[in-house]
C-alpha cells in the first residue's frame, strides 16, 4: 500500500501529553500524517463563546456559547479527518470526547480509542464503535503505521 497524507484527528483529555507522544511517534515512523485537535488551551475554550458574541450572565449560556463556537471547529475537523482518535483520561469526565466518538462512528469514520483498562467498562459502547482501542499512544502510533503502510 503506498502512503499518502493521512488527517488524523486527535479528541479528548487535555492534561497530560499523549497528543505530543502521537504525533513525535508518527514522525519517527515516517508517516504522512497531518494532526489536529480542538482547542487544548482551556481557558480559550471555555470562555470563546462570551470572548467573541459577548458576555452571559448565566453560566448555562455562556457555556452554550462556547460549546457551539467550538463545535464549528471540532466538527468541521472530524468531517476532514481520515482518523479519529479519542482518548478518555482517569481524571476528569470528557463528555466532549464522547460527543466527538459518536460523530465520528455516525459519520462512518475509522476511530482508535485510548484509555486506561480501568475504563473499559464505562467505555464498552464507545468501545464498541472503534476499530482499535488503545492502551497507550505507542500502540496508537502502531496502528497508524500498520493502516498507513501495511506494514508491522
Amino acid at each position: 500500500m503506498s502512503q499518502q497524507e493521512w488527517t488524523v484527528y486527535l479528541s479528548g483529555e487535555i492534561h497530560s501529553d499523549w497528543r505530543e507522544r502521537i504525533i513525535e511517534g508518527a514522525r519517527a515512523a515516517g508517516l504522512d500524517a497531518d494532526f489536529v485537535s480542538p482547542v487544548t488551551n482551556h481557558d480559550d475554550s471555555d470562555n470563546c463563546g462570551v470572548a467573541i458574541l459577548g458576555a452571559e450572565e448565566n453560566d448555562f449560556w455562556k457555556d452554550r456559547k462556547g460549546a457551539g463556537v467550538n463545535a464549528i471547529r471540532t466538527q468541521t475537523l472530524i468531517r476532514r479527518a481520515d482518523m479519529v482518535v479519542v482518548r478518555f483520561g482517569d481524571k476528569y469526565k470528557q463528555w466532549n470526547a464522547a460527543f466527538d466518538a459518536g460523530m465520528a462512528a455516525a459519520l462512518g469514520k475509522p476511530m482508535i480509542t485510548l484509555h486506561d483498562p480501568n475504563l473499559n467498562h464505562a467505555l464498552k459502547e464507545v468501545d464498541g464503535a472503534a476499530l482499535a482501542v488503545a492502551e497507550t499512544p505507542e500502540q496508537v502510533v502502531q496502528v497508524l503505521t500498520y493502516a498507513m503502510t501495511g506494514k508491522l
